[in-house]
């Protein structure tokens, strides 16, 4: 396959034009990325200002995960119907206002009803913007317009606990949704001077039909993987019955979407007929399912079992994101000077991020420290800096047209559901295994034993025993849940091999800047 061109010439910017560009849809990124793991930090904060149980504060975070899911795939449709720039622009204002509204919500309904707006207005600006950055570049800096696109998608998540925990003690949680005002204003006014519109052919029909199985279908997974854990999956009746809504609604959808419907509101032919599109989804949650898991895994470790504060369990993390940084022009030097193939560094980055997993199963214990987290998150952060870039450049070198919109919306919809597939297996997992884990130790600690016959005697509490059996249990769960993380990467890594690079280089070497 040739080296595609891939865009019209006019949408290529140069000089100062370009890079206003490049800081509006970074900035719109960043907020989209941000807004997706900052709540969760303030949640038990705005439940106690609102007198919301857990049950009912979760549906804060659910609301808008649902709505952003069923937002992206129809992203391609709706810049086909309003044209991209007057989406993109209008998708930031929207998820501004709706940022603002947020912040100012006295009630519990006010805030989950602005929430699901806020979710519809920023589900597709993650993958419209990666277009954006595609076609504002030339074609032979394809690698350096995905590069500048992953310094907000890839770290944000890894920014996201620690800022919201700064701003949640510092000031009020109110301040997570008014951060979002100045940035997504100054962006939208960057986008909406200096945009243009790709050249639109048609208009799109409604497709009405599979507009409501697709949102059926990805609402209800989306639901049973946020709540699942919660009422104890299929043993419960209600989880059990959205899920087989959702398989059945998304088998309806994709039946109608490929055998029935002449124009799809989702192109789904683009998987059939693109092998390397089909290959980077899997990869595209693959990724995430990684990245959102360490997320997860790391802060609660740190804070819930070894009493690191919300701000030094930040700082462990940003070791990643600044591994990330680092990792990022060093992969586009791989990929644009030395010619590597995109295959090649996917699968080092993945092969690092499963070893740091690895790694970090090793090192968890009670007694863990912050220099103990150090080199596992750096060699993590490494590897998934190798990861964003090239999956890009392999995924967009192998469309042209109408399709770029459409693979970039996949791939960010995977991303998605793959963090929300990651999230709800690893709290399973830690449940689970905690719970074995507790069951086995406990049975082992009986009066035979050397130093429960030493605690008896220096007369201390029962409980205080029981709670080192419990911290014991859960970190061994902990450990349990890196080590399947590390597997899971690595299972999966051999994907790389339906990727297909384009015939030489995937992006030549240029300038930065012209």
């Amino acid at each position: 396959m040739p080296l595609v061109t891939h865009r019209d010439s006019e949408l290529v910017e140069y000089g100062a034009r370009r890079w206003l560009i490049v800081a509006g849809v970074m900035s719109a990124t960043l907020l989209q990325v941000l807004d997706a793991t900052i709540v969760n930090v303030a949640l038990p904060t705005i439940q106690g200002n609102m007198g919301a149980n857990f049950d009912e504060g979760a549906w804060i975070v659910t609301g808008y995960i649902i709505a952003a899911v069923i937002v992206i795939p129809l992203t391609p449709w709706l810049q086909q119907l309003v044209g991209r720039r007057q989406y993109y622009v209008a998708a930031i204002i929207g998820f501004t206002i709706t940022s603002a509204l947020c912040g100012i919500s006295t009630s519990l309904g006010e805030l989950v009803f602005f929430r699901v707006l806020q979710g519809l207005c920023g589900g597709g600006l993650i993958s419209t913007g990666q277009a954006i950055m595609r076609d504002t570049f030339p074609a032979r800096q394809l690698g350096l317009s995905q590069a500048l696109t992953s310094i907000g998608a890839v770290i944000g998540p890894s920014i996201g606990p620690t800022l919201g925990g700064i701003l949640t003690d510092q000031l009020s949680w109110n301040w997570i949704f008014y951060i979002n005002i100045v940035p997504g204003a100054i962006s939208a006014l960057l986008c909406f001077s200096l945009l243009r519109n790709p050249e639109r052919r048609g208009r799109p029909s409604v497709d009405g039909i599979g507009l409501g199985l697709m949102a059926m279908g990805l609402g209800c997974l989306q639901y049973v993987l946020d709540e699942g854990e919660r009422y104890d999956w299929f043993s419960d009746t209600n989880i059990l019955t959205i899920a087989v809504v959702s398989v059945a609604s998304l088998c309806a959808f994709a039946w109608w979407e490929l055998r029935v419907v002449r124009n799809p509101i989702v192109d789904l032919r683009i998987l059939t007929q693109n092998r390397t599109v089909a290959a980077g989804c899997l990869l595209a949650m693959n990724l995430a399912f990684g990245l959102f898991g360490g997320v997860i895994l790391t802060p609660q470790f740190q804070q819930n079992l070894l009493g690191f504060t919300a701000t030094l369990s930040g700082e462990s993390i940003l070791m990643r994101a600044l591994a990330i940084v680092v990792a990022t022009p060093i992969t586009l030097a791989l990929l644009s000077r030395l010619h590597v193939r995109p295959p090649i560094l996917l699968a080092a980055g993945f092969v690092l991020v499963g070893i740091a997993n690895f790694l970090t199963a090793q090192v968890l214990t009670t007694d863990s420290v912050f220099g103990t987290f150090v080199f596992p998150l750096v060699l993590g952060g490494l590897g998934f800096g190798m990861l964003f870039v090239p999956l890009s450049v392999a995924v967009l070198s192998s469309v042209q047209g109408a399709d770029t919109q459409k693979a970039t919306s996949l791939l960010s919809l995977c991303q998605q559901l793959g963090g929300s597939i990651s999230t709800a297996f690893l709290v399973t997992l830690l449940d689970r295994r905690g719970a074995q884990h507790l069951d086995t130790l406990a049975g082992s600690v009986t009066l035979r034993q050397p130093a429960v016959q030493h605690a008896i005697a220096q007369q201390a509490p029962l409980a205080r025993l029981a709670a080192v059996v419990g911290q014991q249990a859960s970190t061994m769960a902990f450990a349990d849940a890196f080590f399947v993380l590390g597997v899971v990467t690595l299972v999966l890594t051999p994907l790389v091999l339906l990727l297909r690079s384009p015939r030489g280089p995937a992006v030549r070497a240029a300038p930065a800047m012209e």
